[in-house]
């Protein structure tokens, strides 16, 4: 039966990749992979294919990379494939209606979060910047409206206080292709009942912005710890110092009281940097100083500038 099925696969970070690997795993026809075009990476800006390109390549499936997915001449290639179903993980890209209405089994997508919550392009971020102690994976079927369609399945995935971005989004996206396996075979064969969203429950995780990454110190120093944690790896909280930007790679709430001004350093030790929040106090543990490498606090003690009293946030 899945051979017979006629699948385009869209997705373009290493999230999509294990998806795209599960339908080859399971011998489904892949007749081509849509995603995003190559772009210039890292300091020297060289031109770097998506990961999902390059796992289709290594597949031998077609890649087809259009700027806008909107633009007529590539929604006419998309359908010149004729898709029986479109799988999308993380592509990018609104789908334009002229190529959701066309696959006779429709098209769905595997989303990092637990529909209806956190609908957008940073649900992993989000959850852990609100503190929540579960997040997963939906997969529904897709509508013209941002991650509005009607589930198909849901897996949750516990988050612990070690977890940050790059830990959940590794889980999820193995969680995503090993329910996309067990799904597809009921898809197929008609068997699915899709259930509609509960649309007073909506949330949004939009991109992440520039804001979003710097710290404010007047928040309680567990809300701080989420942050950080929320946007580690990437892009990474950030504070001034001295007027510069200074990332906190990582960071943990202290049972310590602060009677300082939020964002003042009460001191510096070899176990890190704590700082006075507008809840209790923060231990910074691993840092990156403007033009510096990231580095343990052991070591930017050892050269350090920073002195206790000092207030981190100021411009």
């Amino acid at each position: 039966m899945s051979d017979q099925v006629r699948i385009v696969f869209m997705g373009t970070p290493d999230f999509a990749v294990p998806s795209l690997r599960a339908l080859v795993e399971e011998k489904y026809q892949v007749v081509a992979v849509v995603t995003q075009p190559d772009r210039p990476k890292g300091r020297k800006k060289e031109l770097t294919p998506p990961p999902v390109k390059v796992a289709a390549q290594n597949y031998g499936i077609p890649v087809y990379q259009p700027e806008k997915l909107r633009d007529p001449e590539a929604i006419k290639k998309v359908l010149e494939y004729k898709p029986d179903l479109i799988v999308t993980a993380a592509y990018g890209q609104i789908v334009p209606e002229e190529i959701l209405n066309v696959p006779r089994l429709g098209c769905i997508n595997v989303h990092a979060s637990l529909l209806p919550k956190y609908r957008g392009g940073a649900p992993i971020h989000k959850a852990i910047i609100d503190g929540e102690k579960e997040t997963g994976i939906t997969i529904m079927y897709m509508v013209k409206a941002l991650d509005a369609g009607d589930m198909i399945a849901q897996r949750s995935v516990p988050i612990t206080e070690q977890d940050h971005t790059g830990t959940m989004h590794d889980k999820l996206s193995r969680t995503g292709a090993d329910l996309l396996k067990e799904v597809l075979p009921r898809l197929v064969k008609g068997e699915i009942t899709a259930v509609p969203q509960d649309e007073s429950k909506v949330t949004y995780a939009p991109n992440i912005r520039r804001e979003d990454e710097k710290i404010d110190w007047s928040r309680s120093a567990k809300a701080i710890a989420q942050q950080v944690r929320g946007l580690h790896p990437w892009p990474v909280a950030f504070t001034l110092w001295k007027g510069k930007p200074f990332k906190v790679w990582w960071a943990e709430p202290l049972d310590e009281p602060a009677r300082e001004v939020p964002g003042t350093v009460k001191r510096i030790g070899t176990d890190g940097i704590v700082v006075a929040t507008g809840e209790g106090s923060l231990l910074l543990t691993e840092v990156q100083p403007a033009g510096k490498k990231r580095m343990a606090v052991e070591e930017f003690a050892r050269g350090r500038q920073m002195e206790a009293g000092e207030r981190l946030g100021d411009e």
